[in-house]
Order: C-alpha cells, then sequence, then structure tokens
C-alpha cells in the first residue's frame, strides 16, 4: 500500500508537471512572437499558390480518371 501511495504523490504530480511545461513550449513554438504583415502576406500568397495548384491538380486527375478504362 506505501509504494502506491509514494507513488501517487510523487510520480503522478511529476508526469502533470512535464505535461503542462511540454504543452506550453509546443504552443510557444507554433505562434511566432512578431505579427509583421510582410511575413503574413507571404504567407497568405504561399496558401493561395498551394491551393491554386491543388485544384489543377485535381482538375488533371478527374481528366486521367475519365480517361482510365475500368474493367
Amino acid at each position: 500500500m506505501i509504494p502506491w501511495l509514494i507513488f501517487a504523490l510523487v510520480a503522478v504530480p511529476l508526469a502533470i508537471v512535464a505535461f503542462v511545461a511540454a504543452r506550453r513550449r509546443t504552443a510557444a513554438g507554433e505562434h511566432p512572437a512578431s505579427n509583421d504583415p510582410q511575413a503574413n502576406e507571404l504567407t497568405e500568397q504561399e496558401v493561395a499558390d498551394a491551393e491554386a495548384y491543388e485544384a489543377k491538380w485535381h482538375e488533371q486527375d478527374k481528366e486521367s480518371y475519365r480517361e482510365e478504362r475500368l474493367p
């Protein structure tokens, strides 16, 4: 019984603290500190380019699917 009590009072809080610290570190790394308008514009342009490429690829894929002969 005593080992379980020690485990509950020591290991579990340490695991919770480590998890919270890791989440904070990850969240801080995902969101840059500066809000540079030029960087935001570049990101938006890259997203628009990617979406345009995806739409083009999707149309080409539809065309090749139509041309494909199914048994």
